[in-house]
């Protein structure tokens, strides 16, 4: 029996097989060889052939912009950036990533159109592999729906899913140390929501058999997979309902409710109209906040505060010492302290260490050894 012929053995076996605590452990040890399989299965195909796609990452950030073929992800980029995306109404026009640079409160903020995801892509149809190779090493993923195909959405975010990226969640609190003897001890911070005997099975499909396991939260077998396979990617995202130029008003309701089916709010979905450039503003402002991204000032000695080029790092990524290691090893040789204005300062001119932590729009200078 050939893998693929196992991993379709095994989806069975899971699927016909009742989940209740009595089942768990054998699901959680059927769920484990999957992932294990597939992954085997993906690394097979992928030293067959298929070069992906090669991007540099330039800027503050990356978005990818994802959507089915002819939603008007090209539109929406040359739009929003400088690109210049080739843009027709039939299916693959995009047949390469084209990158473009939107410019946005003083931070270089890149987006990639990458072409149109197809049903099957996780499994490598029309090239989805590579494109999706490139999703994941993105900062965001935009969603780009039609106003009138808003279902697509659950297609795209399972072949997202099924290439290992984790859309608006984190990695689970679960940290494993190997040990040489003793077995498998489990530490829990009260009900996890798995029994002891559960983690343990799952925990013996990837080899372990001498360790201390501690879990700090709820989890699902899914979710502990996906941390002890350790190569799964965590991404926000974002949906935009383009084409909503077309609608009638009395269809709002019933593109609303779609959304809400899916969990996706209305008030933080973002209307728009590439090809009219109707709300793209907002889109901006969306995409500003959902990557976390703030300014600062750098007061520049003997030119002033320069308010025209902001430093731009990202939201719990902003300490002193996260914008010397932006600057460069020679500012973090010579640092002495700095002195902060702003938001994140208790007065002007607060002077402060390594750890200190900037909010948008602070001013800092630096104080440096000569």
């Amino acid at each position: 029996m050939g893998l693929e012929e196992e991993i379709e053995a095994i989806e069975e076996e899971i699927a016909n097989t009742p989940y209740n605590k009595s089942t768990e452990a054998h699901i959680g040890r059927l769920k484990s060889k999957l992932a294990q399989k597939k992954e085997k299965l993906q690394n097979q195909s992928s030293a067959g052939g298929g070069q992906g796609y090669a991007v540099e990452k330039t800027g503050d950030a990356t978005v990818a912009l994802v959507g089915f073929p002819s939603v008007g992800k090209s539109t929406l980029l040359n739009a929003l950036t400088n690109a210049e995306s080739e843009v027709g109404s039939y299916e693959f026009t995009t047949l390469d990533v084209n990158p473009g640079m939107l410019q946005y409160r003083g931070a270089n903020i890149q987006l990639l159109d990458v072409p149109g995801l197809i049903e099957g892509a996780a499994d490598g149809r029309g090239g989805g592999r590579e494109v999706l190779s490139v999703v994941r090493t993105a900062d965001l993923v935009l969603f780009v729906l039609s106003v009138f195909d808003i279902d697509q959405y659950d297609r795209l975010r399972e072949e997202l899913y099924k290439n290992k990226v984790r859309l608006d969640s984190r990695p689970a609190s679960v940290s494993v140390s190997k040990n040489i003897k003793g077995g498998l001890k489990v530490t829990t911070s009260g009900d996890v929501g798995l029994d002891e005997g559960t983690i343990k099975e799952v925990l013996r499909e990837y080899d372990y058999i001498n360790a201390d396991v501690t879990v700090r939260e709820q989890l699902t077998i899914d979710r502990l997979v996906d941390a002890l396979m350790d190569n799964r990617v965590y991404l926000p995202s974002l949906v935009s309902v383009n084409k909503a130029d077309l609608i009638e008003p009395d269809y709002l309701e019933t593109v609303n409710e779609q959304l809400r089916e899916r969990d996706v709010d209305p008030e933080t979905a973002v209307f728009i109209s590439a090809e009219k450039e109707r709300g793209l503003e907002s889109l901006k402002e969306s995409i500003w906040e959902s990557l976390g991204l703030i300014r600062v000032y750098m007061d520049k000695p003997g030119r002033g505060v320069d308010y025209e080029e902001p430093l731009v790092v990202r939201k719990g990524a902003s300490t002193i010492d996260d914008v010397l290691d932006k600057l460069g090893s020679d500012f973090r040789q010579r640092f002495r302290f700095a002195r902060v204005s702003g938001p994140s300062a208790k007065h002007d001119e607060q002077q402060v260490g390594m750890e200190h932590e900037l909010q948008d729009e602070d001013v800092l200078r630096l104080i440096m050894r000569r």
